[in-house]
């Protein structure tokens, strides 16, 4: 069965094609600047050229149907037909405690899609319409919904609570959510594997790198902890998010500087981060890992600020989950930033951890960078969320 998977954004669609008997994938593209001028698709069909197609997309729909066009073209397609595709899987990032796995959506999930977008409302509106988009152009072709938050929920109560007036829990649900969950639930599951091993018997720390970056702690096979929050500003510094601070400082900063809740909420989203903390250097870990490289000190202590919160997230979580068996890189900058991940494995010998410094130097594959007498295994596993919801959709099917 070919099963669609969609990842939808205000402006965006992305998509792959994945054959689920073996696992390939047939297709991928992305439709950009939706209902904007200059709206283009860049479709990628496996084994052949990448074709560009700049077409007006004024919506979703729209932009649906010439992705279909695409995958069926006679000359850059890859399937003969629209019934080839069996189900689409959707990326949704908010299911709050309403959602701890992927469901088949019908009316009432997605009313409760629309109820959770207060918690998101720049991504769960966005992967609504998707949702109708495709159920407007792939009539009786059935539909899935895998959410960003669905791992998380195993979390215990005393990991997810704030300390806030307990009313706030109460009336808007205010807790920790977590996000990156389908990573997390692939990369955790494929470390083990590798190992030979079920994850149900191991303690592992998945460290999602990316320019939204999160970690998580998966004990027999569960999170029991994750660092991103309510919404994805909490945690670790990030491309141009802050990460943890104190909350007093939004209101000293937005009295010393005239700034209205919402702008303060663009400097902690948009403008903070290690863009923010390199005094606007870059958000890209290769322009500051070649900036620190070459002597330039505020990219060292920017690097160096990023690395040791990660560091301090892995021991925290070692001792959440009373000890760790396996710490995992992933994402982009977890994949191909050797820079970075040597500065993070640099605080790991207190947990027994002995790197082999020339597998750390590998990007993008399957690896142990561990020596063989280390007491934990780390390891870089490529993350494959699109895979991983393809793999949910089978499943409910």
């Amino acid at each position: 069965m070919n099963i669609l998977v969609i990842n939808c954004g205000s402006s965006s669609l992305k998509y792959q094609l994945i054959d689920s008997e073996n696992e390939k994938v047939l297709a991928r593209g992305l439709a950009e600047r939706i209902g904007i001028d200059g709206s283009m698709l860049t479709h990628v069909p496996a084994g052949k050229d990448k074709v560009v197609i700049g077409k007006a997309m004024p919506d979703h729909s729209e932009a649906v149907r010439l992705v279909i066009d695409a995958l069926v073209d006679k000359e850059h397609g890859v399937i003969g037909s629209l019934s080839e595709i069996g189900a689409v899987g959707h990326r949704v990032v908010h299911g709050g405690e309403k959602f701890d796995r992927a469901v088949l959506i019908d009316g009432s999930v997605i009313r409760d899609i629309e109820e959770l977008s207060s918690l998101a409302p720049l991504h769960n509106p966005a992967n609504l319409i998707g949702i109708r988009a495709c159920a407007e152009n792939m009539a009786g072709v059935k539909q899935a919904a895998v959410f960003d938050t669905a791992f998380h929920q195993t979390m215990p109560q005393k990991a997810y609570m704030y300390g806030l007036p307990f009313e706030y829990y109460e009336k808007y649900k205010v807790r920790r959510y977590g996000f990156h969950g389908t990573s997390h639930d692939y990369v955790s599951a494929r470390a083990a594997e590798l190992l030979g091993k079920t994850r149900e018997k191991l303690k592992i720390i998945v460290c999602h790198l990316g320019n939204g970056a999160s970690i998580s702690a998966v004990c027999e096979g569960k999170c029991v902890d994750t660092s991103m929050g309510m919404t994805p500003l909490e945690g670790l510094i990030m491309g141009t998010r802050s990460g943890d601070l104190d909350p007093a400082i939004l209101d000293f900063i937005s009295e010393k500087e005239g700034l209205s809740a919402s702008e303060m909420n663009t400097v902690l989203n948009k403008r903070s981060g290690v863009l923010g903390l390199s005094d606007g250097l870059s958000s890209d870990f290769r322009d500051l890992c070649d900036a620190a490289d070459q002597g330039n000190e505020l990219a060292r202590l920017t690097l160096d600020t990023y690395c040791y919160r990660v560091a301090k997230y892995i021991g925290s979580y070692a001792m959440a989950m009373q000890g760790v068996d396996v710490i995992v890189f992933t994402a982009g900058i977890g994949e191909n930033s050797f820079g970075v991940r040597e500065r993070i494995c640099s605080y790991l010998g207190w947990l027994g951890a002995v790197i082999d410094p020339e597998a750390l130097k590998k990007r993008g594959e399957d690896v142990v960078v561990s020596k063989a007498e280390s007491r934990v295994t780390v390891m870089i596993v490529p993350t494959n969320e699109e895979l991983s919801i393809a793999r949910q959709t089978l499943a409910l099917l």
